[in-house]
C-alpha cells in the first residue's frame, strides 16, 4: 500500500486529533439537562410560594373580614340594647340605680348574652364623686363597686379596658380591644364597645370574645394549610420524577449519540492512518449520525479509487 511504503520512507504519521474544551456529552448536559430543569425548579418554587401566599392571603383576608363584621354585630346590638334601656327607664322613673340588677325585667333587658361568653352590662358615667360604677352585670359581686378596683383582675391590660370604659365622656361611643379573664381563667382578647343611653347618666357595656366568631376561619386555615402542604409534596414529587425521567433520557441518549460519534472518529482516524479497510458496520442510523456515517464511507470509496488510479499511472509508467 501507497501510505504503508511513505510510512517506510520515514514520513510520520499524523496522531489522532486530542479532545479539547467542553466534552459533547457535558453541553448536553448543560443543554438539555441542566437549564431545563432549572427553569423547572424556578416555576415550580414559584407556583409553590404564590400557593403558599394565596393560601395566607385568603385566610387572613376571611379571619380579619369576619372579624370586623363581629364586632359590628356587637355594635349594633349594644345600641340597641341602649334604645330597650332608654325606653325602659323613662316609663319607669321611680327605678332607681341601686336596684337596677333586682329588677327582673330591666335586668333582662340590660344584661343579655353576647355570642357563648360574651355579656351586656350597664354601668354610670360618674357625678361629682368621680367614681365609675356598674349598675346591672351577670356577676353580682361587680354591682355598686368602685371600677377602678378591677386593676387587680384585669392586670396590664387594664389601662386599654379603663380608656374604653371612660371613652363615653361628652356621650360618645367608644370601642377597642382589651385582655379580659375567661371562663377558665386565663386572659383573652376581648372587643369591648360602650353606647350612651340618650337622656341618662348610664352607658351599656357590649363585651364579646373575637375567637368564638373568627374560630370556623381557624379551622378554614388549617385546611388551606393541609392542602397547600398536599400540593406542594405532590409538586415536589411530581419534580422529583421529572428531573429523574429527564436525566435518564438525556444520559441514555447522550451516551448512544456520543458513542457513534465515537466510533465514527476512530474510523476516520484509522481511514486518516492508511486503514482503508476499516470498515464501518455499526451505525444505521437514518438521521445525520447516518448521514455522517455514508459520507466517511464515500470519503474512503474515493480515497481507495483515488490509490487504485494511481498505482495503476505508476504501473503503467513503470511498463513504459
Amino acid at each position: 500500500m501507497v501510505a504503508k511504503r511513505e510510512n517506510e520512507k520515514g514520513a510520520t504519521p499524523t496522531s489522532a486529533p486530542q479532545k479539547k474544551g467542553f466534552g459533547l456529552r457535558g453541553k448536553m448536559f448543560v443543554l438539555f439537562f441542566f437549564i431545563p430543569i432549572s427553569l423547572i425548579l424556578a416555576a415550580s418554587f414559584l407556583y409553590i410560594w404564590q400557593l403558599n401566599t394565596l393560601s395566607s392571603y385568603l385566610a387572613k383576608g376571611s379571619s380579619e373580614t369576619l372579624a370586623q363584621m363581629a364586632e359590628e354585630v356587637v355594635t349594633k346590638r349594644a345600641r340597641e340594647i341602649a334604645s330597650q334601656c332608654k325606653v325602659y327607664l323613662l316609663t319607669h322613673p321611680e327605678l332607681k340605680k341601686g336596684f337596677f340588677n333586682y329588677d327582673l325585667k330591666f335586668k333582662r333587658i340590660a344584661v343579655q348574652k353576647i355570642g357563648v361568653t360574651g355579656y351586656t352590662a350597664l354601668y354610670e358615667v360618674p357625678g361629682s364623686d368621680g367614681v365609675w360604677r356598674t349598675w346591672a352585670h351577670a356577676d353580682p359581686n361587680i354591682v355598686g363597686i368602685d371600677m377602678s378596683t378591677l386593676k387587680g383582675s384585669l392586670g396590664e391590660s387594664f389601662g386599654d379596658f379603663w380608656k374604653i370604659n371612660t371613652g363615653v365622656q361628652g356621650g360618645k361611643e367608644s370601642k377597642g380591644h382589651y385582655k379580659g379573664r375567661d371562663e377558665d381563667g386565663t386572659l383573652g382578647d376581648k372587643f369591648m364597645v360602650s353606647i350612651p343611653v340618650e337622656g341618662t347618666p348610664y352607658v351599656v357595656a357590649a363585651t364579646a370574645s373575637p375567637k368564638e366568631f373568627t374560630e370556623p376561619v381557624k379551622f378554614m386555615e388549617e385546611r388551606a394549610e393541609n392542602f397547600a402542604r398536599r400540593t406542594r409534596n405532590i409538586v415536589i414529587g411530581i419534580l422529583a420524577g421529572t428531573l429523574i425521567l429527564i436525566a435518564f433520557i438525556v444520559a441514555l441518549f447522550g451516551y448512544r449519540l456520543t458513542e457513534k460519534i465515537k466510533y465514527l472518529t476512530d474510523v476516520a482516524d484509522r481511514i486518516s492512518l492508511g486503514d482503508l479497510d476499516a470498515e464501518i458496520s455499526e451505525i444505521r442510523s437514518r438521521d445525520e449520525i447516518g448521514e455522517l456515517a455514508n459520507a466517511i464511507r464515500r470519503m474512503q470509496g474515493s480515497i481507495r479509487v483515488a490509490i487504485k488510479r494511481f498505482r495503476e499511472r505508476q504501473r503503467l509508467e513503470g511498463a513504459g
